[in-house]
């Protein structure tokens, strides 16, 4: 430690001390107080300068003047530490510090320095006294301050204007003063000592939104320029001396440590030195300052008060101000700092007070001090609301490259530190990216200064990877030499974050410990200045010299401080969205602490870390990893644009290439970013994390504000593959950089620049880029202002881009010989395949090399080597220059271009100027030049004498396909078909995006051409010229006049040229103005013109068109089915030929009208169709039209639809039977829809007569009967939806046996009552062809009554619904329904009397009828026949609760021999069988006998039923619970000796009853049948009731035991009684698990039952060896006819023993094999040796093959029993069997899930053709679509029988449905067809249905139609 020069005697003297006390005690001196000042002023007298720079850091802005002017060294320094100790104890020790650690004191005296003055509660001495006077001592202010009266204290004195102008010149001045001594010589730069000064360099600005300019140069018009978005602005142009008439706010935008700070200081410096001489006054206010003034001020108090005081009359020197306001420039730094809001008042003035963000919002508004010139920096984000809406906004960018160069130039003094900087900075690129932030360009060149002198070249990316080792190593490097104080580094990370979290950036000596300041000020951390805090008050404030820096120390306390947790240091570790900033009054401090703890948490800061802490790399490495965890969550999040850059930041800081990589693969393909700032580092922070991702990545920049330089971070980013920016701040700058970086992004395939200020300078630079992206695909340049020769040159370099595809330059300024300009490159360019241009859309259209090729693959070469020589005239072209005004001359010079250059697919000149002459010239080379599909000459002032001229030009054009002129919507378009020899190549041409290409028809039929001229205004004498035009057309095909004005003459001329005009398709002439009667001529062109074969004709809406084949008449707007897709072929429903058709809509017929129209119709040659739609028809015109009708006998088809008739039409059509004996069918729906089919003299006899919903009642019978009774052959008649009511319905009865009815009649929905069911009963005896009758009163109303065609001779009467058959075969007993037919007790007698008297009816059903107890013993009682059978079936509800004894009860009151007893608990029913008349079994006396005992009431029912169920043949009882007295019965009746069949199914029987059912079953000698299916008994009780059962029942020829217990003791006694039954047929054993071991056994006790011919064994899993056992005995069952193996588990193992066995049983007629896995090897088993009676074949599930379905269906086809098959649930992939022989018997086939599609329905279609019987085909769940429907639509009327076709979940669309109803209507008797979940939107499903009820579209089906016949 250096020793102090000993004190003189002249410094004793200055000081007041003894020069001989300090000789005789040195020691002793300095231990005193005064004395110790002593030496305090020898020590500093040593360093003025330091002490200089000292007193200016704790007393900013005080004017020393005088004081630093002293000629006494010693004195000077007295005076500077009388400044310093009068601030007050804590400055004093903060100094005392200072001196400690910066200056190299003795070590005694530092010792007595820090003991006495450098801690709190130390000794505070006054300083020394010299004995001169003291001098005042200075005030603290932002400049100097003079003694004033405050402002506002007195009323303004009456001054002369020399005087005035004196005190305002001379405050002026001392403005300019002050500024000049605080900003005298250098600008400090922070995050640096003061002593360091250096040059200012300005940063990059750019002008963001103004509504008028400041000049851009000196010596500009005032006021004449506009700012431009994007502009760049130097600082010369933010203020000029013209700047007079230019925005008077400017708001200067910028992101932290930009430099907006520094700005502003340094326009304070120029204004001081005279250079912005504009401005006579300036005021710098920072808001961080104004927010600590608590009191609200008036403005001259803000300019006076707290800036600068005048020396004299404030009041004068403000009105100078106001009056000449237009030099004063206020400059308010830290905008986004403000902290009170803006006044809403518009009415303040100078001296109403108010915080200081109202006094900016006045200013601002101009309501004070207007006039003047504000200037406000912020950072972006949301800006106070009292921002003119015409403020100036300039962006801040910071340092371009050249900036930063320069920068470090002026840093570093000397030439070879310069050097080594600017080496390193071009070798570190990440040094470079960070240095263009101004503050972090310092920053990094301290380090470098400090690191330089030990460093290798390329050494620094090592040690100033990041931000936040930056600001580490800065730390470290201006730390004095040897010194790291460690608690002073962490005393300012504490004050930091306490701050932060406050919302505090300023300070006051209290708040900063002295050390901790001492520090901060040694190293230039902290930085002091005078703070205002209202009128007089004032007060040093100490901030750190950066945010930034303020937040690194925040974040390095986070890290090291023990009493920071682990979850508050991951609180800190968030996201901050910048778009959240844009609702926020004030941003955020703590925003970039996340990054810098992200840095800290880098494994290269934890030696520093470990440095501060002293805890342990393992403490520091667990506090790192936290922070790495928690970035790793944020890195999966899905996270908007300004919360990625965040992110990328981040990540980037802690150098972990996991935890970057992570983060890459989590970022999107599409990337937005919109509407936010962002910088050259922001880009660069996001390209670096892009590096550790494989995939391509999209990013796309949208309205965000960028920098410059923003797309030099791009370069060499090969991860980005679409690249756009949209932002109208994007210019020539940008443009450069971007042309810098474009040919290193080796993935990119799309740019897009839009929207952007480009001019020609930039364009030149990214024409120079774009060869050398070669795999760019797509650029778009929209809405950049370019001009003309800009354009061309873009589209120049297109040859050079051999992968694109598409270039937009819409949106551009282009002029048409710019235009024509381009169409020349399209022609000659071998890339470009089409030109798109309308209005501001410009769009090119290339096809890449692999299109090129695909192009040469499709066009044959025979030589193999001319493809590349012929490829620019295969090349395609489309050209669509729309609307832009172009005119014959620019045609003609189109054209001249055009036979250069390839085959022109398409032409687009629509919304031209060309008029007739320039469409012909275009039409002329049409036919000359091919044009391969369209040419668009609409909206070109057309007139109707160019159109002939056209036409007449096109007649030799071959190849046009279709002509479309519409001259009153401007539409001239004319379509090509291509040529055969292109065909190949167009069908190979590139494919251009969906919005671009119209679409085309696929197929164009050649030389036929469609020709359309509508709404030409063509009138009659214009025709002549028009046909010989299209005279010269060949094979023209469809010609549409519609919407012209021919009239009624100009129609009869048409039909005389229509010969000449050739075989047209369609001739369309609707809207012309024509007469009924000329339509009525028209139909003479089915006799006159042979392709005329319909005529549709609608009178109101005026559309007539005749057409020829069918095709063109499907695509009819008016048919009510979905419209067919073009190309479909209709399905003809094997017609020999195309009926013509006549279809007239909505007009009136009258007599004389329809009678004109029948005789026309006469001449017309057949088959022919009449349609009437919407017409109104009188009764004397529907008379006329009945009656004309026999004489139309080539009329197949008269259909009426929406046509009111009159209520007498039902008995005017139904005597069309006996007028035309033609007629099959009438169907008359709701007297609005007729539909008379006819027959040809071919077909058999037989009709069918419809009256649904006419309204029919009891007056309509009588001579409705009359009129059908004379009909030869009447099968059907439906009368139902009428109002005929019982009345109606009695007298329909009476009339009933002479109408010939043969099949059914529907009486449905006719509000009948019980009463009508009892008529029918009573008339059943009198008409003995009815053998069917069913009615149903409940909610569904149906009656119908079935005819024979013989009488015979038993009727049936039953309630059952319609398909649930008797047990007796249908041509022996059939069934009608009485249900809910709710009779009433009176009702018995009538009812059982009909019953008596009809002896030929065999059963009687009544369902839910309300019949009780006590009504059916009164009916059983009353009803007496002579002879016969009579069954008897009765649901109710009672009826499960009654219990057996009393429905026994029941019986026994039967009047009759009960012959059948069947009782269903669950389904409520009993059925009786009767026979007449009644008589006695002697073999029942003696059991009749048995239970005479008359004391019990069970003995004496048990003698009723031995007397009425004597000859009892059949007991069933099903789902029954039999208790004890009920078993008692049932033993008693099992006694009976006529019993042949019981059946015990599904029921429950208690154990006392299973005894008394064992006993009854062992005397059941008889028995021939037994059922004890399902039955609870128990497997031991069970065993006793099979043991007793088998007891002498060698007559059992049918058992049934399936779900029977059968354990191991029960399944013995079977097999042992099995062995006996050698009259055994039936045994069904299902569901018993038998197992192999059982079937073993089973298949042995078979052997003796020879007669067995069914066997049931399903879902037993007997498995192969099962299978096995089974097929051993087969051989031994030659009377086998059904076997049911079902679900058993076997595999083609046994599949194939079986197979060959099943072979041997030449009578099998029943084979279920069915839900096993049997493969196509058993297939072909059974293929080779199906029996020849088979009749059901049941394989569902059975893994079968296409191959094994083949097998099987040559072997199945023509097999004559065939009744039933199922394949369903089999894989046959498309190959159904083919039956070509077909199959005669078959009812039913499934084919459900097999995989079905379009190319296997033909076959199947034709197959189901051949098998007449058929009446359920089930096909749902495979692959069909429309092709299939069309096949099965036109066997449909060929299968008489069907009644279901099931099309569940398949592929069919609303056209194929719309094929089924017409196939529909030709098969009547098919019930339903279901389309559940296909393709079917759910309208035109419901128009379906409409049309056609039978087509069910529910997930349930509904309930099946009725069939019309039998």
């Amino acid at each position: 430690m250096p020793e102090m020069e000993p004190l003189t005697q002249r410094d004793c003297a200055l000081l007041g001390i003894s020069y001989g006390q300090l000789l005789m005690d040195p020691i002793s001196f300095q231990m005193d107080t005064k004395n110790q000042w002593v030496c305090l002023v020898r020590l500093l007298s040593n360093d003025p300068e330091w002490l200089s720079a000292k007193v200016k850091f704790f007393l900013p802005n005080t004017d020393l003047g005088s004081r630093n002017e002293a000629p006494d060294p010693t004195k000077r320094v007295l005076l500077q530490l009388r400044e310093l100790h009068a601030q007050g104890p804590a400055t004093w020790q903060a100094f005392i510090h200072c001196v400690c650690m910066e200056l190299e004191v003795p070590l005694e005296l530092e010792v007595l320095l820090l003991s006495t003055w450098g801690h709190e509660g130390g000794e505070f001495p006054s300083p020394l006294e010299t004995g001169e006077e003291r001098e005042p001592e200075p005030q603290l202010s932002y400049g100097l301050k003079r003694p004033h009266q405050s402002c506002g204290s007195s009323p303004l004195l009456k001054q002369s204007r020399k005087q005035y102008l004196e005190l305002a010149k001379r405050y002026l001045q001392l403005l300019r003063t002050s500024a000049q001594q605080r900003y005298g010589g250098k600008l400090p730069g922070p995050g640096q000592p003061l002593a360091f000064h250096q040059a200012y360099i300005p940063t990059v600005l750019q002008w963001g939104r103004a509504t008028a300019s400041f000049n851009m140069q000196e010596g500009a018009s005032t006021g004449t320029l506009k700012a431009e978005d994007g502009t760049e602005v130097s600082l010369q142009d933010l203020f000029n001396a013209r700047a007079d008439k230019g925005p008077r706010v400017t708001v200067l935008l910028g992101k932290a440590g930009m430099g907006k700070t520094t700005l502003t200081h340094w326009l304070c410096q120029r204004w001081a030195n005279g250079q912005l001489d504009c401005f006579q006054a300036l005021f710098l206010f920072e808001f961080r300052q104004l927010n600590l003034i608590t009191s609200v001020l008036t403005l001259p108090q803000l300019l006076f008060d707290v800036y600068l005081s005048p020396e004299a009359d404030s009041d004068a020197v403000f009105q100078y101000l106001e009056e000449n306001a237009r030099g004063v420039l206020l400059i308010f730094d830290g905008l986004e700092e403000a902290l009170h809001p803006c006044s809403s008042g518009d009415g303040a003035s100078p001296e109403a007070p108010g915080p200081a963000l109202a006094l900016f919002s006045g200013l601002c508004r101009g309501t004070l001090l207007p006039g003047c010139r504000i200037m406000a920096t912020s950072r972006p984000g949301k800006l106070p609301d009292c921002l003119p809406t015409e403020a100036a906004t300039i962006h801040m960018w910071g340092f371009d490259g050249p900036r930063v160069e320069k920068y470090v130039g002026c840093f570093f003094s000397t030439q070879p530190l310069k050097e080594a900087a600017l080496t390193e900075l071009r070798v570190n690129l990440r040094l470079r990216s960070m240095c263009a932030v101004p503050a972090l360009c310092r920053v990094a060149c301290l380090c470098l200064r400090h690191l330089l002198p030990g460093l290798s070249p390329g050494q620094s990316a090592a040690l100033l990877p990041t931000v936040t080792q930056n600001y580490m190593q800065m730390v470290l490097a201006l730390s004095p030499l040897g010194y790291r104080a460690t608690s002073s580094l962490l005393g300012l990370g504490e004050v930091a974050l306490e701050a932060l979290e406050a919302g505090k950036v300023i300070f006051s000596a209290k708040d900063i410990p002295p050390s901790v300041m001492a520090f901060g000020a040694a190293l230039g951390l902290l930085t002091s200045f005078c703070v205002c805090t209202g009128p007089r008050q004032q007060q040093i404030g100490y901030a750190f010299t950066h945010l930034s820096l303020q937040q690194f120390f925040a974040a390095l306390h986070l890290m090291v401080s023990p009493s920071v947790e682990k979850d508050e240091l991951t609180r800190h570790v968030t996201l901050n969205s910048r778009w959240v900033l844009r609702t926020k009054a004030r941003l955020g401090l703590l925003d970039h602490v996340p990054t810098f703890l992200a840095g800290l948490a880098s494994c290269a800061c934890r030696p520093f870390l470990n440095h501060l802490t002293q805890r342990g790399e393992a403490w520091v490495g667990s506090r790192q990893a936290e922070v790495i965890r928690a970035l790793k969550k944020l890195a999966t999040r899905r996270l908007t644009g300004p919360k990625v850059i965040e992110l990328c930041h981040c990540v980037g800081e802690t150098q972990e290439p996991e935890l970057a990589s992570l983060t890459a693969r989590s970022l999107p393909y599409h990337l937005p970013f919109h509407n936010f700032l962002l910088t050259y580092t922001d880009l660069a922070a996001l390209t670096n994390i892009l590096e550790h991702r494989d995939a391509p990545i999209h990013l796309a920049f949208e309205g965000c504000p960028l920098e410059p330089c923003f797309p030099e971070a791009l370069a060499g980013c090969g991860q980005v593959e679409n690249l756009s920016f949209k932002s109208r701040r994007c210019g020539d700058a940008f443009a450069e950089a971007l042309s810098r970086s474009l040919p290193t992004m080796s993935s990119l395939k799309k740019l897009g620049l839009a929207g952007s200020k480009i001019t020609a300078r930039g364009i030149q630079h990214l024409v120079q880029a774009l060869p050398r992206c070669p795999y760019l695909e797509e650029v778009s340049f929209q809405d950049n202002q370019l001009k003309d020769q800009e354009v061309l040159k873009i589209v120049e370099v297109l040859p050079s881009l051999p992968w694109l595809r598409k270039l937009d330059l819409s949106q551009n300024n282009v002029s048409v010989s710019t235009l024509l300009c381009l169409t020349k490159a399209a022609v000659t360019c071998p890339t470009i395949r089409m030109l798109q241009v309308r209005k501001t859309d410009l769009i090119v259209l290339l096809s890449p090399p692999a299109e090129a090729s695909a192009e040469l693959r499709g066009s044959p070469d025979p030589q193999g080597n001319a493809s590349q020589s012929r490829e620019p005239q295969r090349r395609s072209l489309t050209l669509r220059l729309q609307e832009c005004q172009l005119t014959i001359s620019d045609v003609e010079m189109l054209i001249a271009q055009l036979p250069e250059g390839p085959y022109l697919d398409e032409v687009d000149l629509s919304g031209n100027q060309l008029e007739n002459e320039g469409c012909l010239l275009v039409a002329e080379a049409a036919s000359q030049r091919h044009i391969a599909r369209k040419l668009d000459l609409s909206d070109n002032g057309l007139s109707v004498a160019g159109m002939h001229r056209v036409l007449s030009a096109l007649s030799t054009c071959r190849t046009l396909a279709d002509l479309h002129v519409s001259l009153k919507h401007k539409t001239v378009v004319l379509t090509f078909a291509p040529e055969l020899e292109e065909q190949e190549v167009t069908q190979e041409r590139a494919v251009f995006p969906d919005s671009l290409m119209l679409r085309m028809p696929s197929k164009l039929p050649q030389c036929s051409p469609r020709v359309r001229l509508v709404h030409c205004g063509l009138r009659a004498e214009h025709l002549e010229e028009l046909c010989v035009s299209l005279g010269g057309s060949c094979c023209l095909g469809h010609l549409d006049l519609s919407g012209n004005a021919l009239g009624d003459q100009g129609a009869a001329q048409l039909v005389r040229w229509l010969p000449r005009l050739g075989t047209l398709q369609s001739l369309n002439l609707s809207e012309n103005g024509l007469s009924l009667d000329t339509v009525f001529s028209l139909a003479q062109c089915f006799s006159t013109v042979r392709w005329v074969l319909h005529l549709d004709v609608s009178f109101k809406s005026q559309s007539v068109i005749l057409r020829g084949d069918r095709r063109a008449r499907d695509l009819s707007a008016g048919e009510p089915l979905p419209e067919f897709p073009a190309g479909a072929q209709s399905s003809g429903f094997g017609r020999p030929c195309t009926p013509r058709s006549f279809c007239l809509r909505e007009c009136r017929l009258e007599p004389l009208s329809l009678a004109s129209l029948c005789e026309t119709l006469e001449k017309c040659p057949g088959p022919l169709e009449i349609k009437l739609s919407c017409v109104v028809l009188s009764d004397q015109s529907l008379d006329t039209l009945l009656w004309h009708l026999p004489r139309l006998p080539q009329l197949s088809l008269l259909q009426l639809s929406q046509t009111p008739l009159p209520t007498q039409s039902p008995v005017l059509l139904a005597r069309l039977f006996t007028l035309c004996p033609r007629v099959q069918k009438v169907d008359l729906r709701s007297l609005h829809e007729v539909t008379v089919n006819f027959r040809s003299n071919k077909e058999q006899k037989g009709g069918c007569c419809g009256f649904t919903g006419c309204g029919l009642s009891q007056d309509h019978m009588e001579t409705l009967c009359k009129s059908l009774r004379t009909c030869e052959d009447l099968s059907q008649l439906d009368l139902s939806a009428n109002q005929l009511g019982d009345d109606g319905l009695r007298c329909l009865l009476k009339w009933l046996p002479q109408v010939p009815i043969s099949a059914s009649l529907n009486l449905s929905g006719n509000s009948v009552s019980p009463e009508s069911a009892l008529c029918l009963m009573e008339t059943l005896s009198s008409c003995l062809r009815v053998r069917e009758a069913t009615m149903n009163l409940g909610s569904e109303q149906s009656f119908w009554i079935h005819f024979s065609q013989q009488e015979e001779t038993e009727k049936t009467l039953s309630s059952v619904p319609l398909g649930e058959p008797f047990a007796l075969p249908v041509n022996e007993a059939v069934g009608t329904q009485l249900t809910e037919c709710i009779f009433r007790p009176e009702h018995m007698t009538r009812l059982a009397a009909g019953l008596s008297q009809a002896w030929q009816l065999t059963e009687l059903a009544l369902m839910r009828c309300c019949l009780s107890l006590g009504d059916l013993a009164v009916l059983l009682s009353l009803v007496k026949r002579p002879r016969g059978l009579l069954s008897l079936r009765v649901e109710e509800r009672w009826m499960g609760r009654a219990g057996l004894l009393t429905l026994h009860r029941v019986c026994a009151q039967a009047s009759g021999n009960v012959t059948e007893i069947s009782v269903s608990e669950t389904q409520q029913q009993l059925c009786i069988q009767l026979r007449f008349p009644r008589q006695e079994n002697p073999e029942a006396v003696a059991l009749r006998l048995a239970h005479c005992d008359l004391d019990t009431h069970h003995s004496l029912l048990t003698r009723q039923l031995m007397d009425t169920c004597t000859w009892l043949q059949r007991l069933s009882l099903s789902q029954v619970n039999i208790c004890t007295a009920g078993s008692q019965l049932l033993q008693s009746l099992l006694s009976l000796s006529e019993l042949r069949q019981f059946r015990l199914a599904s029921s429950r029987v208690s154990p006392e009853g299973q005894a008394h059912l064992a006993s009854g079953l062992s005397h059941c000698h008889r028995l021939e049948e037994l059922d004890l299916s399902n039955s609870q008994l128990g497997e031991g009780k069970g065993s006793l009731v099979l043991k007793r059962a088998r007891e002498d029942k060698y007559w059992l020829k049918k058992l049934d035991l399936s779900h029977f217990p059968l354990g191991v003791s029960t399944l013995a006694v079977l097999t042992e009684a099995l062995s006996h039954m050698t009259l055994l047929r039936s045994l069904c054993l299902s569901r018993n698990d038998i197992g192999d071991i059982g079937c073993y056994h089973l298949s042995q006790a078979l052997r003796a039952a020879t007669s067995l011919e069914e066997l049931g064994l399903s879902h037993n899993q007997i498995g192969d060896m099962g299978a096995q056992h089974i097929a051993a005995i087969l051989p031994t069952l030659p009377e086998l006819r059904k076997i049911d193996l079902s679900a058993n588990g076997i595999s083609p193992t046994g599949g194939v023993q079986l197979a060959e066995s099943l072979a041997l049983c030449k009578h099998l007629e029943e084979l279920m094999l069915g839900y096993n896995p049997l493969g196509d090897l058993t297939a072909l088993g059974l293929a080779q040796g199906l029996p020849q009676h088979l009749r059901v074949l049941h394989l569902q599930s059975s893994r079968l093959g296409p191959k094994g379905a083949l097998s099987l269906g040559q072997a199945l086809d023509g097999c004559p029993h065939l009744e039933e098959i199922s394949l369903a649930e089999n894989s046959l992939a498309g190959q159904v069997p083919h039956l070509c022989r077909g199959l005669p018997l078959l009812r039913q086939i499934d084919l459900v899930s097999c995989e079905i599609d379009n190319q296997a329905a033909k076959p199947l279609a034709a197959g189901l053709a051949l098998c007449p019987a058929l009446e359920e085909i089930l096909l749902s769940w495979n692959l069909l679509g429309d092709e299939a429907a069309a096949e099965l639509a036109q066997v449909l009327p060929r299968m008489n029988r069907l009644k279901r076709l099931d099309l569940e979940k398949n592929r069919i669309t609303a056209y194929g449905a719309g094929l089924l109803a017409e196939g529909l209507a030709h098969g009547s008797g098919i019930q339903v067809i279901r389309l559940w979940n296909n393709h079917i939107p759910p309208d035109a499903a419901h128009r379906l249905q409409s049309h056609e009820p039978r087509l069910d579209f529910a997930f349930f089906p509904n309930q099946p139609q009725a069939p019309r016949g039998s």
